[in-house]
């Protein structure tokens, strides 16, 4: 058997057997919606941290990224060296209050604890509709495990992307935040050791004549730009202010729905430290397997920026090119695994917009008192498990329609929104007491209407052209394609419109402040 298809389906069919034995093993973990919304206080430091790392990789960590270098050469790997910082400052900052404050409220998700935060039901209903801006990020997920299907297992794009959302949703569905959990923790621990066998292949400059040094020449003589530390023709990386705008964006991502709710599944509080010191740890060195895009580069040529190429298959093609059928299939499937990890988690955070924050927090108080809260909780654990049939629906045919775009790309129209409007709210929430809720409204708005207006570009309409003479002006229209620097601007634009708001509106209760933000 040296088909490479016959191999991956091999593999494949092992890893979804195992996938669905974590389902049913999450299924049987469940005793409310609760359990399946967090798996609150389940797991110890070590294998929640591999599951919190894999959730924040993604699929844009394992193709975006090496599809980014295949492109721009070293300038990208500079953004692999510095998102991770970002995520795990952001995470340290906040682990503890919000553990605290999920743990005394019974937060079942981040737009909840925004409402408990600041006592305001509109606010958490704002924030789980914007929620549903990570559609878009599941999509981009859904999108790149249909690539690593065309590529290894010779499927065509629509019934990959069919496979994708199948397997996803049946262990998902099953086990909900467990299955989540345990799938990752496992899927974690194998992208560590892909990302370790990757960065040994660039160092060593696998399949390329001459080793390392052979390689840097080659790319070298393909264009000089490949080995400069800024790209001067890519947007994304032809400025040091591009790289501050990659650490600030990515600063409120590990508290994002589909991250954050993992800290609430740490068994203990006395594991916080070392609990964020594995995943800094593993979150380093999961983004190295970006090099492999650089080393792509070389052995392939430009063949993947040819019509009906793309970029974002560098790892897999990389794979096909340099190894034995059964070794690229084998490794195939860790790519997949790191999709999957982040792909199951916002199925399960985005389906609480629907059983949580809508139906058991909205609906259910209103219209249906007389019902006792054992109904509830098991009417909120079916919605729970039909919301997440129909999102997956959802993102796969938004999938399709996106099929062109590089994942890294689309994953951040998703989420730079709802971080730039976010950011200001949780980060503010934990850490000045006289944060209110008039400035996280504010904010809310002002940070999700920035990063809209910049990344669309607005401003560079017609309509606006007497605007265009300004300098100021003229540097935002530069950054439409940014989705960091349009994320970041709207990030810095929250903050201070909550401070500015805050200090002019009245603060919360000392009582309600001891609660949240003890002094």
């Amino acid at each position: 058997m040296d088909n490479i298809a016959s191999w991956s389906w091999l593999f494949f069919g092992l890893y979804v057997c195992v996938m669905l034995a974590f389902g049913v093993v999450g299924m049987r973990r469940i005793h409310n919606s609760d359990d399946f919304a967090t798996a609150r206080s389940s797991y110890g430091p070590v294998f929640l941290a591999f599951a919190m790392t894999a959730t924040a990789a993604s699929g844009a960590t394992f193709l975006g990224l090496p599809g980014l270098a295949y492109q721009a050469g070293y300038a990208a790997i500079g953004y692999a060296l510095i998102y991770p910082i970002g995520i795990y400052l952001g995470v340290l900052l906040c682990l503890t209050a919000v553990r605290r404050i999920g743990a005394d409220f019974g937060s079942r998700s981040i737009p909840q604890y925004l409402g408990d935060r600041y006592q305001s039901d509109g606010l958490r209903i704002l924030a789980a509709t914007l929620s549903m801006l990570l559609l878009i990020y599941l999509a981009g997920q859904i999108l790149a495990g249909a690539l690593m299907f065309t590529e290894l297992l010779a499927l065509d794009l629509p019934m990959a992307l069919v496979v994708s959302a199948l397997v996803l949703g049946f262990y998902v569905s099953l086990g909900g935040a467990h299955a989540d959990i345990l799938t990752d923790g496992l899927q974690g621990a194998l992208m560590v050791l892909l990302a370790l066998g990757v960065l040994t292949m660039f160092l060593a400059g696998f399949g390329v004549s001459g080793g390392l040094t052979g390689m840097h020449a080659q790319l070298e003589a393909t264009d000089p730009r490949l080995v400069a530390p800024l790209h001067p023709q890519l947007s994304l990386f032809d400025s040091p202010w591009d790289f501050v705008a990659i650490l600030v964006s990515h600063m409120p991502l590990g508290l994002l729905p589909h991250i954050g709710n993992k800290l609430w599944a740490l068994r203990s509080d006395r594991d916080q430290r070392r609990f964020i010191t594995l995943a800094f740890i593993f979150g380093l060195i999961l983004p190295m397997i970006t090099v492999g895009g650089v080393l792509a580069r070389v052995v392939l040529g430009d063949a993947l920026l040819q019509p009906g190429q793309s970029p974002n298959n560098a790892i897999p093609a990389l794979f096909v090119a340099t190894l034995p059928a059964w070794a690229a299939a084998a490794i195939g499937i860790g790519v997949l695994a790191a999709v999957m990890s982040t792909a199951d988690g916002l199925v399960v955070s985005t389906s609480q917009v629907f059983a949580n924050d809508v139906f058991r927090l909205s609906i259910a108080p209103r219209w249906l008192a007389h019902f006792d809260d054992d109904r509830i909780d098991r009417l909120g654990l079916r919605i729970g498990r039909l919301a997440t049939v129909l999102i997956l629906a959802a993102a796969t045919a938004l999938a399709w329609q996106t099929r062109d775009r590089n994942v890294a790309l689309l994953v951040w129209m998703g989420l730079g929104g709802m971080m730039a409007a976010t950011a200001a709210p949780l980060f503010l929430g934990v850490l000045w007491r006289r944060a209110t809720l008039a400035g996280a409204y504010a904010s809310f708005v002002t940070g999700a209407v920035v990063f809209a207006i910049l990344h669309s570009g607005a401003l560079g309409y017609p309509q606006l052209a007497s605007l265009h003479e300004f300098a100021v002006v003229a540097l935002l229209i530069e950054q439409a394609p940014n989705p960091y620097t349009c994320s970041s601007l709207g990030i810095v634009a929250g903050f201070l419109v909550m401070i500015g708001i805050s200090l002019l509106t009245r603060p919360p209760s000392e009582a309600h402040l001891q609660r949240v933000c003890p002094s």
